[in-house]
């Protein structure tokens, strides 16, 4: 009972270490899922957010007085020589005495300053912080969009590579069983050694082959498991049942009819992209920016009160009378600064510039990404048919190349030139299905329409 006691609990922590030794299946939902939640450009992005928000909570706090508080404590301590003449049975006599003294004094006070005029700089600030917050969620939003778009790119990278380790490894064990067959031919004389040699020859690149397929699995998936910002230590199985690992013309012919017609795609992109929307908020700030500049040549209006106390005792503080109270408004302009509002305001006026230039480029940048995602949509349209056809006419090449073979009228080097074209189109095939669907993306990702 004792060895069978010993036995279950062995297996039984073979099995809970096995279980706990599987790797986490990842779907692409998943994967979008924690990028958002994870990813470091996304972390700083949102944090950006929160902190143009406050530019504006303090832009505005520009309309409400200040509130000041202050107390003050001072100790003053003296000392002094007094001296007299006294007179002691006929004899003046000089006296020195020392006098010692110790003050303490304690005052307390409230000021608040209230600007009614500044040259309108004040709604300016509002406006540049209002505009500054909108570039920092636009920036979140896109750089939430390319996140997303490189988590599709890499999960299907994955799936891809995956794919590609699966014909490796097919064309491994076909070789494999190829080389058995030469090996017993020629063990019974059908075969010459030469084609022995030569199969061995071929299944150790095979080998070779499947080696590269799997090391360029793993890393796309340890890219993948970056970009999601993941623990790298840990393992992991990207695996969706929603991705096909094939498409067909129908899809194929759909997906070009739908992103036909460039400039309406172009407009598109410009309606919908938070960068250009963003390069437009930054001319919003940098017009609010010469605002600011310009208020250096108005007056300066602003209200001030201010209320304080004194007293020598601590506890008599709140109720002396020795006080003081004071308000009211004040005005200042400046009639000759140096030059020093004008250097801002032509500095204002060449940044509103470049921030018109920037608009302008944006949107000259989206025009020429918008053109190229569509034609990598279409040649890789037009890659994935040509696949379709070389796939085809490999197969049909490599079948007659193995009856041949196996006829005694073809040679070794005939069949292995064969496969490999077949291989060689199996890979050209799933790369092309893979290509068309990230070229595909790239589309909806370069015009912008899903939000994230």
């Amino acid at each position: 009972m004792r060895t069978y006691a010993l036995s279950a609990l062995i297996v039984s922590l073979l099995c809970s270490g096995f279980v706990l030794a599987q790797p986490r299946v990842i779907s692409l939902e998943e994967a979008t899922t924690l990028a958002l939640e994870m990813n470091i450009d996304v972390l700083q992005t949102q944090n950006n957010i929160d902190a143009a928000k406050a530019g504006v909570l303090s832009a505005y706090g520009g309309y409400l007085p200040n509130l000041a508080a202050s107390g003050n404590w001072g100790r003053t301590q003296s000392q002094r020589t007094s001296s007299g003449v006294q007179i002691i049975e006929g004899v003046p006599v000089t006296n020195e005495t020392d006098i010692f003294g110790v003050e303490q004094s304690w005052t307390t006070g409230l000021s608040s300053n209230l600007t009614i005029f500044d040259g309108l700089a004040r709604e300016a600030r509002i406006g540049s912080a209002k505009s500054q917050s909108g570039i920092a969620e636009n920036t979140a939003s896109r750089t939430r969009q390319a996140v997303a778009y490189g988590v599709i790119s890499g999960y299907l990278n994955i799936m891809r590579t995956k794919a590609l380790v699966g014909v490796v490894e097919e064309n491994v064990k076909r070789d494999r069983r190829q080389l058995e067959r030469i090996t017993e031919s020629n063990r019974v004389g059908a075969l010459s050694l030469a084609d022995v040699y030569r199969q061995q020859s071929q299944v150790a690149n095979d080998e070779l082959d499947l080696i590269n397929a799997q090391n360029s699995h793993e890393k796309a998936k340890a890219d993948l498991v970056a970009l999601i910002g993941l623990d790298a230590s840990q393992e992991y199985e990207f695996t969706d049942s929603s991705i096909r690992s094939e498409i067909d013309s129908v899809e194929v012919a759909e997906t070009i009819q739908r992103y036909s017609g460039g400039d309406q795609m172009v407009g598109l992109a410009v309606a919908n992209r938070p960068d250009y929307a963003s390069a437009s908020q930054q001319l919003d700030a940098a017009e609010s920016g010469v605002t600011i500049a310009r208020s250096g040549y108005l007056p300066f209006v602003n209200a001030r009160a201010s209320y304080s106390n004194f007293s020598n005792v601590l506890d008599q503080l709140a109720l002396t009378r020795n006080y003081t109270l004071s308000w009211g408004i004040g005005i200042s302009w400046s009639l000759f600064d140096r030059f020093q509002t004008n250097q801002n305001l032509q500095s204002a006026i060449v940044q509103k510039r470049n921030a018109e230039i920037n608009l302008s480029q944006t949107e000259k940048d989206i025009n020429v990404q918008v053109k190229k995602a569509l034609l990598d949509l279409d040649a890789a349209r037009k890659s994935w048919e040509v696949s379709q056809k070389v796939l085809v006419s490999a197969s049909e090449d490599r079948k007659i190349a193995e009856e041949r073979y196996n006829l005694g009228a073809g040679t070794l080097l005939d069949l292995l030139v064969a496969n490999a074209t077949y291989v060689g189109a199996q890979a050209s095939r799933i790369n092309a299905i893979a290509g068309f669907l990230i070229a595909k993306y790239n589309v909806e990702f370069v015009v912008a329409e899903r939000a994230y």
